[in-house]
């Protein structure tokens, strides 16, 4: 039997279809790319804002498709399925079954299952020893350290889908790491929904710190990066750890969201402005050329244009090397859907618009300081004649690339050292040369 999967949203949903690509395998059956030649097909799926769910949907229909050929069944897994178990059978009678998010590593007796329901909670962990099939590059995959969310952030549906959070153990983790590392991984990104919280339920404390100490340990891995650090959690300790270290980046990702006061009360957020600011202040003076990314919310209900303008200067002077802009959106169920003062669509994508101008000015002036300065890249592919990689300042699939030219051929997985030339809005080119790398 034929199996495909099509897997979207976070890169935690993916660690997730990777398990299921394992279990598949492990029981005999053949993984396709090519969808028309499936038997069964899995979509896991995501359901964090509206655009998230759209796209759930218009793939789950694109599937369907199939069903006049050789496709015999179709099934939804993952956080679409979770929370709208009941109008996808309802609605989508194209789908044969819906599994939640506590069941997916049931996956091989659900495709083998005439019901049509799995999304009873289970708040199970994978265990190091799970199949798990990459469907990164080889020299690349995430680490996924925990499951679940106990923020409670009043715009934010991944508690209700995902539950409370549940770490792993530390022995674990770097159990899963040296497996994948003596497969061939040379980058590792570690993910959960909060990394700065790891460990609190099952250790009393945050126990990240540690956790990095071990990852760093790890033979043959060269790059360790960590995804979703939030601010109130970023300690001395992790900054002292990440800035002596050789093999973690210096690659701070923290989901700000907002700079003004009364927004992130709102939020159900647990840092205030002057603490970001000192936090922002704080890195760039005690950790060697860190490289900072933040996302944020524009049209959180109540907020003013005064609270965008303070939202806009701290862009400004924070400077991200990388930025992302959300629109906020209404997510039923959660408690900021009935907050009054809902900001309207227009607005918000006019403020969308804003901050990502402002951005796109600092990102190219922070690229354009780049230019003579010889980096470690990590060749990825081609574009044209030329060589496609990234830095360890650059995380996988989300951030900008470096273009390059190389008197040789380079294998995809491949690190050199390139000299900047030039630099575009997000991108930066270079050539291929022998001189040691910063």
């Amino acid at each position: 039997m034929n199996i495909g999967f099509i897997s979207l949203g976070c890169n935690k949903n993916l660690v997730d279809t990777e398990i299921m690509i394992g279990l598949s395998k492990q029981n005999g059956y053949n993984i396709v790319d090519d969808e028309s030649q499936a038997d069964v097909i899995v979509v896991n799926t995501c359901a964090f804002i509206e655009d998230a769910k759209s796209e759930a949907i218009g793939e789950i229909l694109r599937a369907a498709q199939y069903k006049s050929g050789r496709l015999k069944k179709l099934i939804v897994t993952g956080c679409l399925a979770q929370r709208y178990s009941e109008e996808i059978l309802t609605e989508l009678p194209e789908v044969d079954a819906v599994v939640g998010v506590g069941r997916f590593e049931d996956i091989v007796n659900i495709i083998k299952s005439d019901e049509k329901l799995f999304t009873d909670k289970r708040e199970a962990l994978y265990p190091e020893y799970a199949p798990r099939v990459l469907a990164t590059p080889p020299y690349t995959a995430y680490l996924k350290i925990a499951e679940g969310c106990d923020n409670r952030c009043t715009y934010c549906a991944i508690p209700m889908i995902r539950g409370r959070l549940r770490s792993r153990e530390v022995s674990d983790i770097v159990a899963e790491a040296k497996r994948l590392a003596d497969g061939g991984v040379r980058e590792i990104n570690v993910v959960a929904q909060d990394t700065t919280r790891y460990g609190t339920d099952i250790y009393g404390e945050p126990r990240l710190n540690r956790l990095l100490t071990e990852l760093e340990k790890v033979d043959n891995l060269k790059w360790i990066r960590v995804f979703y650090t939030y601010p109130e959690m970023i300690s001395d300790e992790l900054l002292e750890i990440i800035n002596k270290s050789k093999k973690i980046a210096s690659y701070f990702d923290i989901p700000i969201q907002h700079i003004s006061d009364p927004i992130l009360k709102k939020m159900n957020r647990k840092s205030n402005s002057e603490q970001i600011y000192k936090l922002i202040e704080k890195i760039k003076t005690s950790v060697e050329d860190p490289v900072l990314r933040t996302s944020l919310i524009v049209g959180f209900p109540g907020e003013t244009s005064a609270d965008f303008e303070e939202l806009c200067d701290f862009v400004r002077f924070a400077e991200f090397d990388r930025l992302g802009v959300f629109r906020y959106s209404r997510e039923e169920g959660t408690p900021a859907y009935k907050l009054p003062d809902q900001v309207n669509e227009d607005v918000k994508a006019m403020r969308e618009g804003t901050v990502m101008q402002i951005q796109k000015e600092i990102s190219k002036r922070k690229l354009a300081e780049k230019v003579g300065i010889t980096f470690e890249v990590l060749k990825e592919g081609n574009t044209g004649s030329k060589c496609v990689g990234r830095t360890m300042g650059d995380a996988p699939e989300i951030d900008g690339r470096v273009i390059f030219s190389a008197a040789r051929k380079i294998e995809n997985g491949e690190f050199v050292n390139v000299k900047i030339t030039g630099s575009k809005s997000y991108d930066l080119i270079g050539e291929m040369n022998d001189e040691p790398a910063k």
